[in-house]
């Protein structure tokens, strides 16, 4: 008699494997799948580098294409506006309105529009109240931030015109550091000793802070190199020297904070400015290398010119919650983590007045 159920009998006796094949051909489909969404829509984790010195050193920097791709997201927001040339004859600002001690030499058209401008870039919110307390009188320097104010347009004016080797033709404006804020997010104080229980050097390190980016570096390097006259360098590359003239570790581990700073304010790594087969070599650093140094020389002059000096004008809530110290600037507070502020976008084309003290150049 013939048997029906032949065929489960011959499965049982001869089993096969079918999740195997359907893993594989699972897998295989859906790296075809990811292959054609590459293709389509491009390599999400795709990389480009930037060759910063000559080519088999290794120095370059290595990003993802969706990062540097992705500009600032404070651009967007900025306000520009083409000067108004004046015609000859034309009253001047310091001729028309009181108590006008800076932009004095612009025509009044053009002094307004500049006031519009950085009410937009520092006090979008409170407009011109803000510096000034009493719409019917603008003269009045009753109010702490018009003094202020009134600085930082010397600062900025100084910046570009004496400066030029660090922010190029780009240049800054008020927009570079406040972003629509009345207060640029990354000032910084003082906050050493953040270990208050220990003495000594031991009580400026092991501590996560902003400024040595959370490392076990010392946290005092900007008040130490961008505040006071403090010298960048490292010991020597001898062991057992004498250390009279030449950098203790403390110099060294304080230079190393300040680097880690320098290179997570702009996004880079050491290879932006350095050989890192010869740090110690100048002959052998980037073009970027020589910008850097400017840019500390310009830090320092800002800081110890114009910022720090401002210390009596701000009110309590304004200086150091440690050390009462007025607030300061460093690199993250033009740069914001990109390798050129807002994106190298020119600020001072429109802006003519912020490029030099004294009567613009309008051609």
């Amino acid at each position: 008699m013939f048997d029906l159920n032949w065929f489960s009998k011959w499965n049982r006796e001869n089993p096969t494997d079918i999740y195997g094949p359907a893993i594989l051909i699972g897998a295989g489909g859906g790296a075809i799948l990811v292959a054609a969404l590459i293709v389509t829509w491009g390599n999400p984790a795709a990389t480009s580098s930037l060759q910063t010195g000559p080519r088999g050193t290794g120095m370059s920097i290595v990003k993802y294409e969706a990062e540097r791709n992705t500009p600032d997201p404070t651009i967007e927001d900025y306000y520009t506006e083409e000067p108004i040339t004046p015609e000859a004859g034309e009253p001047l600002a310091k001729d028309i309105y009181e108590n006008v001690q800076v932009l004095g030499d612009l025509t009044e058209s053009n002094f307004n529009r500049l006031m519009g401008a950085i009410t937009l870039w520092v006090s979008p919110e409170q407009g011109c109240t803000y510096c000034h307390s009493d719409e019917e009188n603008f003269a009045a320097d009753d109010v702490y931030t018009k003094i202020v104010a009134r600085r930082m347009i010397q600062m900025t004016q100084n910046i570009n015109e004496n400066w030029d080797g660090h922010v190029a033709e780009n240049g800054v404006n008020c927009y570079t550091c406040h972003r629509g804020q009345n207060v640029p997010d990354n000032i910084w104080f003082r906050i050493d000793p953040q270990l208050e229980s220990v003495e000594g050097w031991s009580a400026l390190q092991n501590y996560a802070t902003s400024q040595n980016v959370s490392t076990s570096l010392p946290h005092d390097a900007l008040d130490k190199l961008l505040n006071k006259d403090g010298e960048i360098k490292v010991h020597d590359l001898e062991a057992r020297v004498d250390n009279e003239g030449t950098a203790s570790i403390q110099d060294t581990e304080r230079t190393y904070s300040l680097m880690n700073y320098f290179a997570n304010s702009l996004n880079v790594n050491c290879l932006f400015c350095h050989n890192s087969n010869a740090f110690y070599d100048p002959g052998q650093v980037t073009p970027q290398w020589a910008t850097a140094l400017l840019g500390i020389d310009m830090v320092q002059e800002m800081n110890t010119e114009y910022l720090v000096p401002l210390k009596d004008t701000y009110p309590p809530n304004r200086l150091g919650p440690k050390h009462g110290d007025a607030p300061k600037a460093a690199c993250k507070t033009c740069h914001q983590g990109y390798s050129k502020p807002m994106g190298g976008m020119n600020m001072i084309s429109d802006w003519p007045e912020l490029a030099k003290e004294g009567p613009p150049d309008y051609e």
